[in-house]
């Protein structure tokens, strides 16, 4: 991408943070819709996902699922206009923040150690902002860089753009991530990805062997702390944020078996609202020894 593209696309972003929001969001479904028809080899990609984690489902089902999930894909994007350049009231009246208010609240004042665990929802970035906007404590969250460097600066002031986030990447190591779990920091961490086979673990996911990074339960031993998922939600007026209960007895001494039950309940979240999780991702591209490719 040229740096002229770069600007373009970033100067279209800050334009459109002005727009009204059902503009942007009807912009988003007929882009969505687009992009589900032209991009074919990543519509394969959510079909195979979803065939192999829905075998049950109807592929007429499955169809309109792929199809919402393209629209989803598209708004969500486009949100980012608002949520990093918007003024900051009008971000704040389209999140709400739903759930535990004793997690709420020791989220935003509290003192202890706690991983945020964050599934690959569209509103992932959309809950990021909605938790920071309210908290002065230390959060760290690990991301991947983008191959355009204006694009990656682009994406990261806009994830600092509310309160103290510290944002690393995968290279920087654990200590830094496990120094601020030590002194009563967040950590915002999306560990459902197939990141390949270097430290992973094979565990089911929806059934199938799914390489998983076992960060969840390692983060929580060796930082001392609590476990609290949050599940993010577009909404037509915005995003709901969902702060569930810290996991109790979590971690325990087998990360295997942590990793395991970590995609067990992430499973749940996603049950309800199957085309608003990532299934973009080529979730199992990574396989055991022996088998087929399955894209």
């Amino acid at each position: 991408m040229s740096k002229l593209t770069s600007k373009l696309g970033i100067g279209f972003m800050r334009a459109l943070a002005h727009v009204p929001f059902p503009l942007v969001r009807g912009f988003g479904a007929v882009l969505g819709r687009v992009l589900h028809v032209l991009a074919v080899p990543r519509r394969r990609v959510v079909d195979t996902n979803l065939a192999l984690c829905f075998p049950t489902r109807s592929e007429a089902e499955r169809r309109r699922m792929a199809r919402q999930t393209f629209v989803y894909v598209a708004q969500s994007w486009l949100d980012r206009s608002w949520l990093w350049h918007a003024p900051e009231a009008v971000v704040a009246r389209r999140l709400k923040v739903v759930g535990a208010a004793d997690v709420i609240e020791e989220i935003a004042h509290g003192h202890e150690p706690m991983i945020l665990f964050a599934p690959h929802f569209y509103g992932l970035d959309a809950a990021a902002t909605a938790l920071t906007m309210h908290t002065d404590r230390p959060s760290t969250t690990i991301y991947t860089t983008q191959r355009d460097p204006m694009i990656d600066q682009w994406v990261s002031e806009g994830r600092k753009r509310f309160g103290n986030v510290i944002t690393l990447n995968r290279v920087d190591g654990i200590k830094p991530i496990v120094a601020g779990l030590r002194k009563g920091g967040l950590l915002y961490l999306l560990p459902d990805m197939d990141f390949g086979r270097d430290q992973t673990v094979f565990v089911p996911f929806y059934g199938v062997q799914a390489a998983t990074v076992p960060s969840l339960s390692r983060f929580a031993r060796l930082g001392r702390a609590k476990v609290v998922p949050v599940v993010s939600k577009l909404t037509p007026d915005g995003y709901e944020i969902e702060v569930l209960p810290a996991w109790k007895d979590f971690p325990s001494d087998d990360p295997v078996a942590d990793t395991a039950l970590m995609n067990q309940r992430l499973q749940g979240y996603i049950d309800t609202m199957p085309s608003q999780y990532y299934w973009v991702h080529r979730r199992f591209k990574t396989r055991p020894e022996g088998e087929k490719p399955v894209y």
